[in-house]
């Protein structure tokens, strides 16, 4: 795809104002260099973290528009990051004539080769399967009701029949729901995370529908569900604080540990109706409890503060529950552990 870099960022309105980048609170890294030259396997995150603190704070100091900012699709292997102190402002382009002097560039670049805001391998597996099934989508699910010859179990390239399959949906995903997600705090089921099965494709529409497996990666039988096949995505979405307060929890961890640390995969108690949407960076808190205090005037309790120990990538969103990735934390995290607007 042609792509023209630098007439791009002096083209646009930045997104802000020198002054209002005084505000942020942006701070640049200890021995932030003047450029870097990006390479395969960089993050934007990572990038970004060689000049700033808080890297999660590059949109503020990147000349970009907003829409770049949410999707940015725009730094590719080979490109030199510049550090402007001034503003500060980072910029992209190649160097010329071994200088720091840049001049506009047009050059082809495939998408798949931009770099992407956090590690997609780490994710990857979580951004297109039926993560989580909740009320809604139990509602609008398929179900299988029978296989082919009555077989208890099937496999890919068999044949089931199923109920409820939408006449305009070719490709289903196939789920079964596993695990209750507790709210750490009421203790509601709020939803259920889905074991992922397997894909089907309709080869007759009717009432039953009949379907051939695809793919399964578990066997699959009557009474489990299927959900419309979601298209490939991929995640480039740039860090940015929610607009509004958020009180969420850690409810669980992936693989059903009890606590975790960096670039490791938690679902959290809120969602889509809470205002939560991918790319939002929430901060993770540790209730210190409470201490009982022997003096003088007899026992006293003091309730500890918080610890602000982490920080979180929303990834991944559904009504009532979201999938985050922790990008940075200095102690484990655990089940029950607040996730706040930074």
């Amino acid at each position: 795809m042609i792509r023209i870099i630098f007439p791009l960022l002096v083209g646009i309105a930045t997104l802000f104002s020198g002054a209002s980048i005084a505000q942020s609170g942006a701070q640049l890294a200890d021995n932030a260099p003047d450029s870097y030259t990006v390479v395969k396997g960089d993050t934007l995150w990572d990038i970004s973290g060689r000049f700033l603190r808080e890297p999660w704070r590059w949109p503020e100091v990147w000349r970009l528009n907003r829409d770049q900012i949410r999707n940015p699709h725009l730094i590719y292997p080979g490109q030199v990051i510049m550090l402007d102190r001034s503003g500060p402002w980072l910029t992209i382009g190649h160097r010329v004539g071994g200088s720091d002097k840049l001049q506009p560039q047009i050059y082809n670049e495939s998408l798949d080769t931009a770099v992407p805001s956090i590690p997609l391998h780490v994710i990857e597996p979580f951004l297109n399967k039926p993560l989580v099934i909740d009320q809604a989508r139990l509602e609008g699910a398929a179900t299988i009701v029978a296989t082919e010859t009555s077989r208890v179990l099937t496999g890919s390239g068999d044949t089931v029949f199923a109920k409820n399959v939408k006449a305009d949906t070719e490709v289903w995903q196939i789920l079964r729901p596993a695990r209750p997600l507790l709210d750490p705090i009421t203790r509601e089921t709020i939803a259920y995370e889905a074991d992922y099965l397997g894909t089907a494709r309709v080869s007759e529409h009717g009432e039953p529908a009949t379907l051939e497996i695809l793919s399964a990666v578990e066997e699959i039988g009557t009474g489990d569900l299927m959900v419309p096949s979601e298209h490939p995505s991929v995640f480039s979405y740039a860090p940015h604080a929610p607009d509004q307060e958020v009180d969420g929890r850690v409810m669980s961890i992936y693989r059903g540990v009890t606590e975790t640390g960096r670039l490791n995969v938690i679902s959290l108690n809120v969602g889509a109706r809470d205002g939560i949407e991918r790319g939002h960076v929430l901060s993770l808190f540790r209730n210190r409890g409470a201490v009982e205090y022997k003096g003088e005037d007899g026992k006293e309790v003091f309730n500890l503060p918080e610890k602000r120990f982490g920080v979180v990538f929303v990834f991944r969103v559904f009504d009532r529950v979201s999938y985050a990735l922790v990008m940075e934390t200095d102690g484990p995290v655990t089940i029950g552990d607040a996730a706040r607007k930074p």
